[in-house]
């Protein structure tokens, strides 16, 4: 009887009441975070963790104030430091699920030593990129992502850089679970957030959101009833890539090229879509389908772009030490500090 109480008292039933911290929510009206938050709230209880192993980082920026705002752990970080820190955190107790909630400024910038390397080793994280493709938190500078020509405060004759695409980052940089939404679609955004805290591994979801202030309007062909059918792919495992109002365009491949089809031009038919498949082993695809919003005239897939399985850095890590200690046994500060590895020097 006791065991069967105990297991009852840790069978919690959360709501998205639970998650939400009572701090002020301090971001612009308007703002594209205040979905993502609402998503968050509202999916935490289907991630499988009790709320005292969910930990929240972040780094800097508007995004970063995310901790403040989940009734969680958290951990407010420094500038770009934020998947660094999450390391720690999920090395020093493989238990937790360790989220990170950053920018395309924090995190792409110069955060994006950190970013790349958290995704090839692997480490069990999930990171949320809130992309606005601006500055938002110091008034409107131009981000890693911002488009080229971009006219912003510190790019007042238009930006000569090359942005980010991240999702083709995250790819080439091993990440095993890769995904797009946006901040309007909060039912997409809802389903991206619990399957990435299902996944074993570095699961990167990138969000389109709006800075009313500084890029307003920067998504909005993607978010709007009227725009959204002709300029967004919606990327559904097994199922063809078809778009359009009436879901009369596809996309097709040619050898390694994309095309877009007319379904009712007499040519073409559903037969000859590619076929999206999440779980494809061939590294190709998903870089081509992450290059699509880059291509002038192709949609902009939301979705799951690619996920597969391997070994998680975190998961060796432990494995290592385990091992080691079965050979060595448990160490100390002592054996460490005057171990024959150390000398003494006299003056």
């Amino acid at each position: 009887m006791e065991n069967k109480i105990d297991q009852l008292a840790t069978e919690v039933k959360y709501t998205a009441k639970d998650f939400s911290s009572d701090i002020d929510v301090k971001w612009c009206p308007g703002c594209g975070d205040y979905s993502i938050l609402a998503q968050v709230q509202r999916t935490s209880p289907d991630f499988g963790e009790k709320r005292e192993n969910i930990v929240w980082v972040s780094g800097i920026g508007c995004s970063s104030r995310f901790p403040y705002y989940m009734s969680t752990y958290g951990f407010h970080g420094i500038h770009g430091r934020a998947a660094a820190i999450a390391t720690g955190v999920k090395l020093a107790n493989k238990n937790l699920q360790v989220w990170v909630a950053t920018g395309d400024g924090d995190m792409l910038s110069i955060g994006g030593n950190h970013f790349i390397h958290a995704c090839r080793k692997n480490v069990d994280l999930k990171i949320l990129l809130f992309n606005n493709r601006i500055y938002g938190l110091t008034k409107g500078q131009y981000s890693p992502t911002s488009e080229k020509g971009k006219v912003t405060k510190s790019s007042p004759y238009g930006t000569v850089d090359w942005p980010f695409n991240a999702i083709k980052l995250a790819d080439g940089a091993g990440a095993t679970f890769i995904a797009r939404s946006l901040d309007r679609d909060p039912k997409h955004m809802q389903e991206m957030l619990t399957r990435a805290a299902k996944h074993k591994g570095l699961a990167f979801i990138e969000v389109y959101q709006n800075c009313p202030i500084f890029n307003d309007g920067a998504f909005f062909h993607l978010s709007e009833k009227d725009s959204k059918p002709e300029n967004v792919l919606v990327l559904e495992h097994n199922k063809p890539l078809v778009f359009g109002a009436n879901k009369d365009k596809g996309i097709k491949l040619d050898v390694i090229t994309p095309v877009v089809i007319d379904l009712n031009d007499g040519k073409h038919s559903i037969n000859d879509c590619w076929v999206h498949d999440e779980f494809d082993d061939n590294p190709t695809r998903g870089f081509i389908l992450a290059r699509l919003s880059d291509l002038p005239g192709f949609p902009t897939p939301i979705g799951v772009f690619r996920q597969y399985n391997k070994p998680t850095y975190d998961g060796d890590y432990v494995k290592q030490i385990e091992h080691i200690q079965s050979q060595k046994g448990v160490g100390t500060y002592e054996k460490l500090m005057f171990s024959t590895t150390t000398w003494e020097v006299s003056t």
